[in-house]
């Protein structure tokens, strides 16, 4: 082959590579977007869903693509707080790399629908139940719910058990999956939340942080699009006879005239088991804490430790972080001599976002090994989430602007075999090539805001979201290209006050984000 033939031969071999690689980002709808939409984000974005929108069929995601790809590119939607670089975990709602470039060529190309006939079903809400034949099922008396604020209210349903049992599964099912952000599932023998009901004018009673009873133990809670959790075979958690079943249900706020009626369904057995228990072993008590009392001044940061060692070999399935509204992070991680296992790492606290985290495969505990936790808090004017202004000094309580340090573990005494248990063996999504968006200098003023505010940046803004507390949009504009781009203002005065997130779209295509007041 002489040179010129093998000039046309390479040139012809890089208009192929050229080619492939352009019908490879040719995403479209159908056969791309549709499916990564259907199996994240439509257990919420759907009608009569959590989120304020619906992301079900072509045209509704087409309408939103620009929010999809600025919330997917800085991993705020699926909302997955547990850093994945720490350890992941069963059942992961998180996208991989790949989807997350799929979901921006597709918008950058002009979001094409492409063969509808090859597009999934579109899913239909879960109205109903899943779990198959039910030991209980218990259902709180309908609610009226009315409230410009987060409301937490307890509903105590008694389980008029005459012998001790075994739960082996779980699942609460919404009555108004719009309005129920989530629950906590407890059991309590005391007759401390049936007085606290009974003295309430209203059905159940209001209770921020746990149910106001010191023997209530949690037993199971629900987030938007959790299915029934069943306990690894073998094991269950025993709810003592004559007991009560109370629900803790977070109503967001701006909620009018909206009636609920959740239920929780209990698949339970008699026949002797291996007990679970769940305890909060990452702990804000003072036997716990080696830097107590959890107090945070005014105008401070803190960052307090937790350590409990342990007497016996534990098996670990699962464990669900918790703090309030000044938390910033929060660890657990087991120290075996020179050996540290992750447990759980949430670096960016999100009051609104909690949730179980499942283990892949049951973690071992070893005995005298040591359990630690870290949590840190910012009770700053800087902290947008700061329940007070001015701050205040905060310190621990239940109440939603107290503070609190807990992670609940999952556990069991350990058996031979429990360490080849596997709870989700599917393939883990590839995070490790994912592109972080280069910071952009951009001011937001004044903060907190009036009736205007005012974004001012050196890159043309392009378009703008604003989220409420609770990741639903209330707001959306595009500036007119005759306006000044790298001064945009915003009129806020037609939302209400509180908290909100301002999501940025940049001309040459990068996104930002910032937390901002409403007075």
């Amino acid at each position: 082959m002489n040179n010129t033939s093998k000039f046309k031969f390479l040139a012809l071999l890089i208009c192929l590579l050229n080619a492939k690689y352009s019908l490879s980002q040719n995403y479209n709808w159908s056969e791309h977007i549709a499916p990564i939409l259907y199996n994240n984000c439509t257990n919420c974005h759907i009608d009569g869903g959590i989120a304020p929108f619906s992301l079900v069929g072509y045209s509704k995601a087409k309408n939103y693509s620009s929010g999809i790809v600025a919330s997917t590119q800085n991993r705020t939607m699926p909302p997955w707080p547990a850093d994945p670089n720490y350890r992941r975990y069963a059942h992961e709602r998180i996208l991989s790399s790949e989807e997350i470039h799929q979901i921006k060529v597709w918008a950058n190309n002009g979001c094409p629908e492409g063969d509808i006939s090859k597009a999934p079903a579109d899913p239909k809400p879960q109205n109903s139940f899943q779990m198959a034949q039910p030991s209980m099922s218990l259902k709180m008396p309908d609610y009226l719910v009315n409230t410009n604020s987060d409301e937490y209210r307890c509903f105590v349903l008694p389980t008029n058990s005459t012998v001790d049992n075994f739960l082996t599964e779980i699942e609460v099912v919404p009555g108004n999956r719009k309005i129920v952000h989530h629950v906590l599932v407890f059991h309590d023998t005391s007759d401390i939340p049936f007085k606290k009901d009974i003295n309430d004018p209203k059905p159940g009673y209001l209770s921020f942080g746990g149910t106001g009873s010191n023997t209530s133990q949690l037993i199971g809670l629900y987030v938007p699009g959790q299915e029934p959790y069943k306990y690894p075979s073998g094991l269950g958690v025993k709810l003592l006879k004559k007991g009560y079943i109370i629900l803790q249900i977070h109503y967001p706020g701006y909620v009018e005239n909206q009636i609920d009626s959740t239920k929780v369904l209990l698949k339970t057995t008699t026949q002797p088991m291996r007990s679970m228990i769940i305890a909060p072993v990452v702990n804000h008590s003072a036997q716990y804490l080696t830097n107590g009392p959890l107090y945070i001044p005014a105008d401070q940061t803190r960052t307090f430790y937790s350590k409990y060692s342990l007497n016996d070999t534990f098996t670990l399935y699962a464990v669900a972080p918790h703090m309030h509204l000044i938390g910033k992070s929060i660890k657990a991680y087991n120290i075996n001599g020179k050996d540290t296992n992750p447990i759980v790492n949430i670096p960016s606290w999100d009051f609104h976002w909690q949730r179980t985290y499942v283990m892949r495969k049951p973690l071992i505990l070893l005995k005298n090994s040591t359990i630690w936790g870290e949590g840190h808090y910012d009770n700053t004017a800087q902290n947008p989430l700061n329940p007070n202004t001015p701050p205040q000094a905060i310190g621990l309580g239940e109440g939603t602007k107290d503070e609190m340090m807990q992670v609940y573990f999952w556990l069991s005494g350990y058996q031979p075999g429990d360490e080849n248990m596997i709870i989700d063996g599917t393939e883990l999504k590839n995070i490790s090539k994912t592109v972080i968006t280069k910071t952009i200098n951009f001011t937001l003023f004044p903060n907190p805001s009036s009736d205007i505010i005012q974004l001012q940046s050196q890159n043309p803004c392009i378009q703008y979201s604003i989220y409420d507390h609770n990741g639903r949009l209330v707001k959306y504009g595009i500036p007119s290209t005759t306006d000044n781009l790298t001064q945009v203002l915003i009129d806020v005065k037609d939302i209400p006050s509180g908290c909100y997130q301002l999501s940025i779209k940049f001309a040459d295509g990068r996104t930002a984000s910032s937390k901002f007041i409403h007075n």
